[in-house]
């Protein structure tokens, strides 16, 4: 919704604030006064191309500024944040102001800004964030809709109009609809998938034939992890082997002596050693107690050194059965290793990792042609059902289009055109889409005897406001934009079907905010807000020209019976005049 609007040097306006409404609100002056100004200074905020003629001659720029307060969902809100805008709560905003009224939490703030100087430049902004024009055109238009003699902004396109039908629909519509999309989202993902395994079947065959030769070569090997450290360590023991064998030979014989084999030797070792000092120990045991445990101790040890000797022996004569060929069979082996190290994987480890993956992703790749299969089934399984729903909502479409065109065509008769008939076309596609498989097209037949045409076609521009103004109105409970402004909507009617129009933009008005232009008094007799536009000085200056300066005010009761009054005779001051704008207000609030 629209709070406020700010407007300098544009135009005929020098300087005018415009508080606004959240309901109906009326914008009326003298032929000249600047009302259109009203209307380009809102386009301005909604993208429209910035024309330097439009600027008030002598000034060096024109500015318009507006403050909406929008709900914190509302995809406007999301458009400026990315836009880069600092978007603060309302009540927040208002409270900095003094404003002690407060708005609801879910509310915020949007402030929207055009600038337009003499040499032609223009700048926008959003929330104190400098945007291109395209930016605040997108986040105005997400706002507010235009009415105009030219521009017919909403349900222009083919998108727009399947949409509001699709809300007139109703809730189960909706549903429905829901569970179309959430199917056709599914659908896409299976052809997707589909697609990318049969146009990569190639790829995909010459990957699993490499992968099939990897594993047979790593299968070949047959490796096992730590393998690769045991081989080395075998090696570098078979390579040393003599001197292993003489050191533990040497060893031995320190330890014991040497063996019956190779003859008597005087040399003392370890083992005699020992003995004779447990054997001098026992010798004397009887004399004094304490020895007894140095001669346990003795013992122990001889016993630990015969078993030390007894397991060099064996090691040495071990070392006898591994001959070369063993170290040729381990050398062979950590050759096939380093083969595979070399391709598959830093060490063996990696090796044995990279075949566990690499069969699972064969398996992958050789249940393609099943995979193919399965989901080919399921596309044309999934294709089926979306037709059907498709169906459904066809079906449905079909139906809320000739009730919207009905209720449209009832609310065109009470705004003068009795003739005029609306038609809603729901024609079946070739292929799906995300919103079933329909095109939606709103046509009007203005006359009798006329073809229906496309909205915009066929229809003079008075025509056509009070066409949007009637679809609007039907609409307004279902699909609805925050602000609408109707520019001459009542050209060309007046008495009965004036007080019509008037009375259906009241009732749009209840469910939006409504900005209209009117030279009509009948109309400006149902708003609830009414600003006058009016030339507040002329100036003859000789050296320029002379200019008109239009001012902007908000009519309090009086000041409004002196508008009506003004609009019904030319004569504010005329007691009929002023009682027949007694009449139509009190009037307007029947209901």
């Amino acid at each position: 919704m629209i709070d406020e609007v700010r407007i300098s040097d544009l135009g005929v306006i020098e300087g005018a604030e415009l508080s606004l409404h959240p309901g109906f609100n009326v914008v009326t002056g003298e032929t000249g006064a600047g009302k259109t100004m009203v209307v380009t200074a809102l386009g301005l905020l909604l993208g429209a191309r910035a024309e330097s003629s439009a600027v008030r001659r002598g000034a060096p720029r024109a500015q318009v500024d507006a403050e909406l307060t929008v709900h914190r969902d509302h995809p406007a809100v999301q458009l400026a944040e990315e836009a880069g805008a600092w978007v603060e709560e309302a009540a927040t905003a208002e409270a900095e102001a003094g404003d002690d009224t407060a708005d609801s939490p879910d509310e915020v703030a949007l402030l929207l800004g055009r600038t337009v100087s003499a040499k032609g430049r223009s700048r926008a902004g959003v929330s104190g964030r400098a945007v291109p024009v395209s930016v605040l055109g997108e986040v105005g238009s997400a706002l507010v809709t235009v009415h105009g003699q030219t521009d017919q902004l909403r349900l222009r396109s083919a998108g727009a109009q399947r949409r509001a039908l699709d809300s007139y629909a109703g809730g189960e519509f909706t549903a429905l609809l829901s569970a179309y999309r959430e199917g056709f989202r599914q659908y896409r993902q299976l052809c997707e998938e589909l697609e990318e395994i049969t146009t990569s079947e190639h790829r995909r065959r010459l990957e699993a034939e490499q992968l099939q030769q990897a594993l047979e070569q790593i299968d070949e090997v047959d490796p096992r992890p730590g393998e690769d450290e045991e081989l080395k360590a075998e090696a570098r023991k078979l390579e040393n082997v003599e001197g292993l064998r003489e050191a533990a030979r040497t060893a031995a014989t320190a330890l014991s002596g040497p063996d019956m084999a190779e003859g008597f030797d005087e040399a003392p070792n370890a083992v005699t050693l020992v003995e004779q000092a447990r054997s001098a120990l026992q010798a004397v045991a009887e004399q004094d107690a304490a020895l007894d445990d140095v001669a346990a101790q003795i013992e122990s040890v001889s016993a630990l050194l015969n078993d030390a000797a007894g397991q060099l022996g064996g090691y040495a004569a071990g070392l006898d059965e591994s001959g070369p060929e063993r170290l040729a069979e381990v050398h062979r082996r950590r050759a096939d290793l380093d083969r595979l190290t070399r391709l598959y994987g830093p060490d063996v480890e990696a090796v044995v990792t990279w075949a566990e993956e690499s069969r699972a992703r064969l398996m992958t790749l050789q249940s393609d042609e099943e995979r193919i299969e399965s989901l080919g089934t399921q596309v044309r399984e999934a294709q089926e059902r979306l037709w059907q729903q498709a169906a459904e909502l066809r079906r449905r479409r079909e139906q809320a289009g000739g009730l919207l065109a009905e209720a449209v065509g009832a609310e065109l008769a009470a705004l003068s055109m009795p003739h005029a008939r609306m038609v809603v076309e729901v024609t079946e596609t070739e292929d799906l889409g995300p919103d079933g498989a329909d095109a939606v097209a709103m046509l009007l037949a203005p006359h009798a005897g006329a073809e229906p045409m496309p909205l915009g076609r066929g229809a003079s521009g008075g025509e056509l406001s009070r066409v949007m103004l009637a679809i609007e109105v039907v609409l307004a409970a279902y699909d609805s934009a925050d602000t609408f402004i109707f520019d001459e909507v009542d050209a060309g009617v007046g008495g009965k079907a004036a007080v019509q129009i008037g009375r259906r933009l009241a009732m749009l008005a209840e469910h939006v905010q409504v900005i209209v232009v009117t030279h009509l008094p009948q109309v400006a007799a149902f708003a609830q807000n009414h600003i006058r536009v009016f030339k507040s000085s002329v100036s003859d200056d000789s050296e320029t020209g002379g200019f008109t300066a239009s001012d902007v005010a908000v009519l309090g009761r009086e000041e409004r019976i002196d508008e009506l009054a003004r609009m019904l005779a030319g004569q504010e001051d005329s007691a009929s005049a002023r009682a027949h704008a007694r009449e139509l207000i009190a009037a307007a609030a029947r209901p």
